[in-house]
C-alpha cells in the first residue's frame, strides 16, 4: 500500500469512551477489524490501518500510573497499546480468580486504553515469557512431579484443564472488550512465541478453539521468529504473524513465505532485560530508528516491547536458565528495558527521536507529552535503619517430610523456605545439596557456615561470604556432637523462557553430608507476603545471627516517586508501607528500587528491609533515578 494512504487511514482511532464495567455490545459502536483477502494489510472497517503498538503491562504498572503510561505511548504517535496477561499473578491459588486487586484488573486498564483513544492486542498466553514468573504460567502446576507445560490436552490434561478454567474465566471480562463489541481489543494472541519452544500445531490449534469457544472468536495472531515461524509452521487457522526483533525486511520475507496471512513487527526491542550480576544495564546502545522510518516509509505495522518496562514488584521476576544446576540468570527486579519511557514514567533519552519519526510521518499533530511526574530525593542524606525482628523468632509450625522438597510440593508460590534437621555425630566435612534452587544460607546450631548460589556471583564474593558457585559443595567446620543443621532457601525468578521451564523453588532432591544422605527434615514455609511482614514478632533472639529484619521510620518534604538505594546492603528485600519494592543485590547492576509517590505518605512511612547477610544495617538514601548520575557517584 502507497505511503499516503496509510497516512490518511492510520489517524484513525477509537472513539474516547470510558466503558463501565456493565457495558455490552449494545452501549458502543461497533467496529469490524480484519485483513485483506490477499494478506496485504490489516483493515479497520474495511479500510487499510496501519498499527503503531507499544506494549505496556499493567502488573509491572503502579495503578495510580496506567493513564499517564498511555498517554505516554500516544504522545510517541502510537494508536494501540498491546498487553500482556499475567496468568499466575491472577490465578495464584488454584482456581481462585483475583481481577481486581492491586495491578490484576486488566480490564480496567483496557478501558483506560479506550478511554484515552487508543486500540489494544491483548496477549493472554497462557504463556507470555515477558521476563516474569514461570512466564506467567501458575508454578501450583509444579506440584505435579511429571507435569508437562504447553502441551496439548491429551499429553497432559491437568495443564490444559487449567488453561481451560484460565481461558473462560478472562474470556468473561474481555468479551465485551472486543472490538466487535464496540471495544479497543483488535487482535488475540495465541501463546506466546511458541516456535522457540515446539511445533505442536495442535496445541495451538486448541488453544485458539478454547479462546472461540468462551466467545472471543478473534481476530487471532501469533508472535514467533521469522525463522522459527518458517520452521515450525507456528502459525493458527485466520491468524496473522507477529515477528520477534522484525523489521520491514523481515515482514517482507514472511509475505513471501505465508502470502495469505498479514504480518507485523510484533516485537520491536529499544532496549532489552538485564540479568542479576551483568556488568550494566543492558539495552542502552540499542535505537530502533532505522526500524521506525522503515516502518511509517511503508505503512507496516509494529509493537515496541517495550515502550515502557515498568517494575517487576515483589517476587514477579523470571530468569534464564540452560538446566536445572546451571547457567541460570535470573531477572533484576526493575524491568526499565532501556524503553523510550523509563521505570519512573519519565521521556528516556530516544523518546523524542522516536516520536519525531512517527510525528513527522502522520497527518494529524502528536498530543503533548505529559508532564513528568514529580520526584522526591534525600539529597544525599541517607538513614540507618535498626534490627527489629529476626527469622528465627518468627518460624510457622513446621511440616515434616523424609527428603526435602521444594516449596511447591507445600503449595508455596513464591519467598523462602527454611530446612531443618539434626545430624548426628556430627564432624563437619562437605555438604552437598541436590539442587539449590536459587539461594540458600547455612547455619550449624545457629551459626553462620555459608552457602549456595545457583546464579554465578564474583569469586571476591563468593570468598567473603564462603558461598559456593555451580552447586558445588560447600565445606562445613569441623566439630563434634549432634548439632541443628539449617538451610534457608531463597527462591529466585522460575525459569521464563526455553525448555528448563518446570524451575521448581528450594531443595529439589537430596541433601548429603560426607556422602551420606541426610533424612528426617522439618520445613518452614516463608512466603514473605504481605501478612507475614505486617505479623512479625518484634523480637531478635541473637542479634549476631544473619536474617534481621530491619526497620526505618521517615518522613518526606514532598511527595514524589523515589528510588530507594540499597548499594550498602548485600541481599535481599525491601517493603515500604506495606508494598513489596522487589529483591536487591550487591552483585548489581542494579542497586536502587523504585517506590512511587502512591505508595508513600507524607508523615511516618514505614521501610522494612530483610538481608539474608547482614546483621549491622548500612545506611540508606532516596534518589530519583535509577542508576546514579556522575555526579552523584563523585560524591
Amino acid at each position: 500500500m502507497r505511503r499516503r494512504q496509510f497516512l490518511v487511514l492510520s489517524a484513525l482511532t477509537p472513539v474516547a469512551m470510558a466503558l463501565p464495567a456493565t457495558a455490552g455490545a449494545s452501549e458502543t459502536a461497533r467496529h469490524r477489524f480484519g485483513f485483506a483477502a490477499d494478506g496485504s494489510t490489516f483493515l479497520l472497517d474495511d479500510k487499510p490501518f496501519q498499527i503503531r503498538s507499544g506494549e505496556l503491562h499493567p502488573a509491572r504498572i503502579p495503578v495510580e500510573y496506567w493513564r499517564h503510561r498511555i498517554r505516554m505511548a500516544k504522545a510517541m504517535g502510537m494508536n494501540t497499546i498491546a498487553v500482556y496477561v499475567m496468568w499466575n499473578y491472577v490465578e495464584e491459588r488454584e482456581g481462585v480468580f483475583d481481577f481486581e486487586t492491586e495491578r490484576r484488573d486488566v480490564t480496567a486498564f483496557i478501558r483506560l486504553c479506550a478511554a484515552e483513544g487508543m486500540w489494544v492486542l491483548l496477549r493472554p498466553g497462557p504463556y507470555v515469557c515477558a521476563e516474569w514468573d514461570l512466564g506467567g504460567i501458575p508454578p501450583y502446576l509444579l506440584r505435579h512431579k511429571d507435569i508437562k507445560l504447553r502441551v496439548r490436552r491429551a499429553e497432559d490434561p491437568r495443564y490444559f484443564a487449567a488453561v481451560q478454567r484460565y481461558a473462560e474465566a478472562l474470556s468473561r471480562r474481555v468479551r465485551p472488550l472486543l472490538v466487535a463489541n464496540g471495544g479497543p481489543i483488535l487482535m488475540v494472541q495465541v501463546e506466546n512465541e511458541y516456535g522457540s519452544y515446539g511445533s505442536d500445531t495442535t496445541y495451538l490449534e486448541e488453544i485458539r478453539q478454547l479462546w472461540i469457544s468462551n466467545g472471543v472468536p478473534g481476530p487471532f495472531y501469533t508472535q514467533d521468529g521469522l525463522a522459527q515461524v518458517r520452521q515450525n509452521h507456528t502459525v493458527v487457522t485466520g491468524g496473522a504473524i507477529g515477528l520477534s526483533g522484525g523489521d520491514a525486511a523481515q515482514i517482507a520475507g514472511a509475505r513471501q513465505s505465508f502470502p495469505d496471512v498479514p504480518a507485523m513487527a510484533g516485537e520491536v526491542y529499544p532496549g532489552w532485560l538485564t540479568h542479576w550480576g551483568e556488568p550494566a544495564f543492558a539495552g542502552k546502545d540499542s535505537d530502533v530508528s532505522a526500524q521506525l522510518k522503515g516502518f511509517m516509509t511503508g505503512g507496516l505495522s509494529f509493537n515496541l516491547y517495550m515502550i515502557h518496562g515498568g517494575t517487576n514488584f515483589g517476587f514477579w521476576a523470571g530468569a534464564n536458565a540452560r538446566d536445572d544446576s546451571g547457567a541460570y540468570q535470573p531477572d533484576i527486579t526493575s524491568y526499565d528495558y532501556n524503553a523510550p519511557i523509563t521505570e519512573q514514567g519519565a521521556a528516556g533519552p530516544r523518546y523524542h527521536a522516536y516520536r519525531s519519526i512517527v510525528g513527522g510521518a502522520v497527518p494529524d499533530p502528536l498530543p503533548p507529552v505529559p508532564a513528568p511526574v514529580p520526584t522526591y530525593t534525600s539529597e544525599g542524606r541517607t538513614f540507618t535503619p535498626t534490627p527489629f525482628a529476626s527469622l528465627w523468632d518468627n518460624l510457622p509450625a513446621p511440616l515434616r517430610s523424609s527428603r526435602p522438597q521444594p516449596m511447591e510440593a507445600h503449595g508455596q508460590n513464591s519467598g523462602f523456605v527454611l530446612y531443618r534437621t539434626k545430624i548426628d555425630r556430627y564432624s563437619g566435612g562437605k555438604l552437598d545439596i541436590r539442587w539449590v534452587h536459587d539461594y540458600a544460607t547455612v547455619f550449624v546450631d545457629g551459626r553462620y557456615a555459608g552457602g549456595f548460589s545457583r546464579a554465578r556471583i564474583p569469586a571476591a564474593l563468593a570468598t567473603r561470604l564462603n558461598v559456593t558457585n555451580d552447586n558445588l559443595p560447600l565445606t562445613l567446620p569441623p566439630g563434634s556432637g549432634s548439632p541443628t543443621l539449617d538451610i534457608a532457601v531463597e527462591g529466585m525468578g522460575r525459569t521464563n523462557f526455553g525448555h528448563a521451564l518446570v524451575d521448581r523453588k528450594g531443595i529439589l532432591e537430596s541433601v548429603s553430608l560426607r556422602g551420606a544422605e541426610l533424612t528426617g527434615w522439618e520445613v518452614f514455609p516463608l512466603p514473605m507476603d504481605s501478612k507475614f511482614i505486617e505479623t512479625l514478632r518484634t523480637h531478635v533472639s541473637d542479634p549476631g545471627r544473619p536474617g534481621l529484619f530491619f526497620r526505618l521510620t521517615f518522613d518526606v518534604s514532598t511527595l514524589g516517586d523515589t528510588y530507594v538505594d540499597m548499594s550498602r546492603w548485600t541481599k535481599g528485600v525491601v517493603w515500604v508501607n506495606g508494598h513489596n519494592l522487589g529483591r536487591y543485590w550487591t552483585i548489581g547492576p542494579q542497586h536502587r528500587l523504585f517506590c512511587p509517590a502512591p505508595w508513600l505518605r507524607r508523615d511516618r512511612n514505614e521501610l522494612v528491609v530483610f538481608d539474608l547477610h547482614q546483621t549491622t544495617a548500612s545506611p540508606i538514601g532516596f534518589a530519583a533515578t535509577l542508576a546514579a548520575s556522575e555526579a552523584e557517584r563523585a560524591r
